[in-house]
């Protein structure tokens, strides 16, 4: 199995559990926000946050950086690989940092609590997977050194229909 054929329904997941958490988050936010006299927590905030980056991640890594940020350039898988691991740390961060709060909380009850709780697991959840896709990313910028001729997701720019970016040569290489 290609690293190409395994990429692209881990990304479907993992938008779908952006969606989730988005959606959790939402809910328990406006909870706080319409219910108490405190605003809600930042870790729901936080976890809020973390969902619509790593939907703009998704769309970034699929869509803009292939096409429109230097392809067939190392650039590219830095850049790539920089927007992966930071929905890692992200994921990792937002569903620790919830669990530690509601593990404080001295009563937890009723749907929002529930929700509070399935926005931790699905975080969790959401936290594998990047870690999944982070660690192919990793891999294959280390097995090619960093320079490829193809982006690190697998596609390449023939496929695109995008014409090969020429590197100028360094006064060094001369």
């Amino acid at each position: 199995m290609s690293r190409k054929t395994i990429i692209l329904p881990l990304r479907a997941v993992q938008g779908v559990f952006s969606l989730l958490v988005l959606a959790l988050s939402a809910y328990v936010a406006h909870w706080y926000n319409t219910t108490t006299v405190i605003s809600s927590p930042s870790e729901i905030n936080f976890l809020f946050f973390v969902s619509l980056w790593s939907l703009l991640s998704i769309l970034s890594l699929e869509l803009l950086i292939p096409r429109f940020v230097a392809p067939m350039t190392a650039a590219s898988n830095y850049i790539a690989l920089g927007v992966e691991l930071s929905n890692v740390v992200f994921w990792f961060a937002g569903f620790v940092a919830l669990a530690v709060f509601l593990s404080r909380l001295l009563f937890c009850r009723g749907s929002v609590c529930q929700s509070a709780q399935a926005d931790v697991a699905f975080a969790a959840v959401g936290w594998l997977l990047w870690t999944a896709t982070g660690v192919l990313m990793v891999k294959e910028v280390v097995r090619k050194g960093g320079l490829m001729k193809t982006p690190s997701w697998g596609r390449s720019t023939k496929a695109a229909g995008l014409a090969p970016v020429e590197v100028p040569a360094t006064k060094e290489q001369v």
